[in-house]
Formats: C-alpha cells, sequence, structure tokens
C-alpha cells in the first residue's frame, strides 16, 4: 500500500522533484502511517468512524490512567497495515503534557520509533 509523503512540519502533502504528489516510502512509510494513526481522533474519519483514539471522550480533560492512554496508542499503532506490535513509553506526563514515544515491529521486522510530543 502507497503513502502520500507528508511534511514532517506542517503534515500536509508535499511535491517530488518531477512536480507529483510524492509518496513514501518503507521504513519511513510506516512510521509516518503510526504517526498519522495516534493523530486521528474518533470518529474523525469520514468513511470509518471506528478507527482513531477517544481523545475527546476518554483522554482530553479527563485524565485516564497512563496505562489506558498507553493502551489506546498500541491500539492506534496497529490499525496501521503490517504493523504487528507496538509499544507505548511515557516519558513524562505532566499537566497536559505527555512525552515519550510508540514504537513499533513490521510483519518483515522492520522497526520503528514514532514520538508523542
Amino acid at each position: 500500500m502507497k503513502t502520500l509523503l507528508l511534511d514532517t512540519a506542517a503534515w500536509d502533502l508535499v511535491l517530488d522533484a518531477a512536480g507529483n504528489i510524492a509518496v513514501a516510502t518503507a521504513p519511513y512509510q510506516y512510521a509516518q502511517d503510526v504517526a498519522s494513526a495516534l493523530r486521528l481522533f474518533a470518529g474523525e474519519l469520514w468513511y470509518n468512524s471506528n478507527p482513531g483514539v477517544p481523545y475527546l471522550a476518554t483522554i482530553l480533560g479527563q485524565a485516564p490512567p497512563l496505562s489506558l492512554f498507553k493502551e489506546y496508542m498500541i491500539r492506534a499503532a496497529l490499525t496501521v497495515p503490517n504493523v504487528v506490535s507496538a509499544d507505548c513509553v511515557v516519558e513524562s506526563f505532566q499537566g497536559r503534557t505527555v512525552q515519550g514515544f510508540v514504537s513499533f515491529t513490521t510483519s518483515d521486522g522492520q522497526t520503528g520509533t514514532v514520538s508523542l510530543t
């Protein structure tokens, strides 16, 4: 499956040298797809409201247990095709800021890490 390459700062499409919409390739493709899955709010995907993290319902303004937050991140990462395992490490959780990362492994053995900040 192909993934459109997104600018890391603006999280928007970028063009390749020929002026076409750029396509991401593995292993970066998987990291970008996991990052997108972690950013997706539940119900935000208009053609399928099932995927996504329930940020509005159970995270933002709710202060859920850290274990629940980590489970949501892992579940989101596992929705990415070819990602077979994931782990969430929270290094700091102060106020409204979470610092940490999600590490993942793909079916072909590639590994990657996505920052939560």
